[in-house]
């Protein structure tokens, strides 16, 4: 069971500086691993609409970089946020790439997929927390940003 140390887990952001999960979102966060070079890096865009539509509600979405599927993931921090900006617009933040399985899984992804949950899959896999730690939802990568279950989730999360 995720509890609220989940929340306190510091994250590294692209930029260098370090925040948690609680203190980017009033109300929840939508985490997810992300590669600029997967088949489902065009999520980029419905993930840049679904933060823009819901963020003055509480909602903050989080990319984390990941290389570990496929290599997919190959630049540097500033490499990546300048893909997102310029191919995708993105505002929502983005975290300093990380691992999100094995022995080297970042401390969120290991509490996430701890317990007996499975490992992260592949890239754009989503994890909706609420500001207290608790998962909320989990989305395989196919789930789209604005796949009506997902949006149902982020809404209730906000209500």
């Amino acid at each position: 069971m995720i509890t609220n140390t989940l929340n306190n887990i510091p994250l590294t952001l692209s930029d260098g500086t370090t925040a948690t999960l609680s203190a980017l979102a009033a109300k929840a966060v939508l985490l997810v691993n992300v590669a600029s070079e997967c088949g489902f890096t065009k999520q980029y865009d419905a993930l840049e609409a679904l933060h823009d539509k819901y963020q003055d509600q509480g909602l903050t979405v989080v990319g984390v970089p990941c290389n570990q599927f496929g290599g997919q993931e190959p630049g540097t921090e500033e490499e990546i946020v300048e893909f997102c900006r310029r191919n995708f617009g993105v505002t929502f933040p983005l975290a300093a790439k990380a691992e999100v399985n094995g022995e080297d899984a970042h401390p969120i992804f290991a509490a996430l997929t701890n317990d007996g949950a499975e490992p992260v899959q592949w890239n754009f896999e989503k994890f909706l927390i609420t500001h207290d730690g608790e998962l909320l939802a989990r989305f395989d990568s196919p789930v789209t940003p604005d796949a009506p279950e997902l949006v149902a989730a982020v809404e209730g999360a906000l209500a």
